[in-house]
């Protein structure tokens, strides 16, 4: 990893970049975050990184005394699960996998859509703590878990061309409107907080903290756990919903039910307590994954492009941690004005992958609008080793 050193920008703490293709604004955060006056030994930027809000997504910050909701952000607990089967890509075709996705979309509302019914109470982690953002949002909660959301959230059909075409099903999506309502909700408690405690801190960065001793710095990390543990309980019912649609359209349950113990989960999007360098620090990770040394994880293309199953190597420079996909390359309104739909269009069907880019408005999710992942992945391969290359055949998009 490339180090920015204090002595050369005039930062509080050194910055080890995995990736010199970084914009003005998340350089910006960047700096930021090595001048943050609670932020240990260094910062970490993995090679995916972009602009965020406050923190740029792609990035590591260690902390002591404190806890960043805006170093989370606010779909907390976003991330991915993926399932191997026993199937492979001699048992689809186009049809089958189009009559699929049908079923799939009449099962999981997507973008701003929820259920109608309220779903099962088994798909609720429950409530044991004083959580009062949680408790104001569980009823609504119920009628929005097992839904992908928008954005770059996504239902993948993926084949794995090494491993005898083996088909894996990948869904990425987080904690939907809980998770949303516990960021903002204890960001504004952290931006007056920092107002009478910390003058240290500029409002400008947009990193408001709350102490971790504090009640307020409590209930957001007992509230963040739930927002996580909500966001795997969507990923896995939705999950449970795209199997029940391969039963529709006339397979057995066999090839998904022998393979439902080695189910990948991980999240991108929370902060943990963790002990690295011989001291106990929070580690934020703001569209990160986790790799301690022998973690299996999910890093994801974009839905034109190979996604990745990896095995963490450990890398203390990291904080153990590397990418959470391949981080985007513009913004999605310039994606929307820049790139040509019918090139982007023409790029995936060539490949044959059923796509969701339909207009002018889908284009911020074309693979032109992502790095290259190939080059992401080579630039943290101190961090993750690969196991699995996944080829996209189908993908609904949020």
């Amino acid at each position: 990893m490339k180090v920015l050193r204090p002595e050369d920008l005039h930062l509080k703490l050194p910055v080890k970049m995995g990736t010199d293709d970084v914009e003005e604004g998340a350089l910006k955060q960047i700096y930021n975050l090595a001048n943050f006056p609670y932020a240990f030994r260094h910062v970490a930027i993995m090679p995916d990184v972009h602009q965020g809000y406050g923190m740029p997504i792609g990035g590591v910050l260690a902390t002591k005394e404190v806890i960043i909701p805006n170093a989370v952000g606010v779909d907390i607990g976003c991330g991915m699960v993926a399932l191997p089967t026993d199937l492979s890509i001699d048992d689809l075709n186009i049809d089958t996998i189009k009559r699929l996705f049908g079923f799939i979309r009449k099962s999981i509302p997507v973008g701003f859509n929820h259920h109608k019914k309220r779903q099962d109470k088994e798909y609720m982690p429950p409530v044991e703590y004083e959580m009062p953002i949680v408790k104001r949002e569980y009823e609504k909660a119920y009628y929005q878990v097992g839904t992908l959301g928008g954005g770059n959230h996504f239902i993948e059909i993926q084949k794995d061309k090494n491993d005898n075409n083996r088909i894996w099903i990948m869904v990425h999506s987080g904690s939907r409107n809980i998770g949303k309502q516990v960021a903002d909700n204890y960001n504004k408690i952290a931006r007056e907080f920092i107002k009478k405690n910390y003058p240290d801190i500029s409002p400008k960065w947009d990193l408001a903290c709350l102490p971790l001793d504090s009640k307020e710095g409590k209930n957001y990390q007992a509230e963040m756990e739930y927002c996580i543990a909500f966001a795997y309980k969507n990923r896995k019912l939705m999950m449970n919903r795209i199997i029940d649609s391969f039963i529709k359209v006339g397979f057995s349950r066999e090839p998904f039910r022998n393979n439902m113990s080695r189910m990948i989960n991980i999240a991108h999007n929370y902060a943990s307590l963790e002990n690295h360098f011989d001291h106990n620090v929070i580690v934020h990770r703001k569209g990160a994954t986790r790799a301690q040394s022998g973690e299996i994880g999910i890093i994801p293309g974009s839905q034109g492009t190979v996604s990745f199953i990896t095995e963490g190597l450990g890398n203390e420079e990291s904080f153990k941690s590397c990418s959470h996909g391949a981080g985007r390359t513009m913004g999605r309104k310039q994606a929307q004005r820049t790139l040509d739909l019918q090139k982007e269009v023409k790029r995936l069907n060539d490949q044959g992958i059923i796509h969701s880019i339909r207009g002018i408005r889908d284009l911020d999710e074309a693979p032109s609008a992502y790095k290259n992942i190939d080059v992401v992945l080579e630039n943290q391969k101190d961090l993750v080793r690969i196991k699995h290359r996944l080829t996209p055949l189908a993908v609904v998009k949020g």
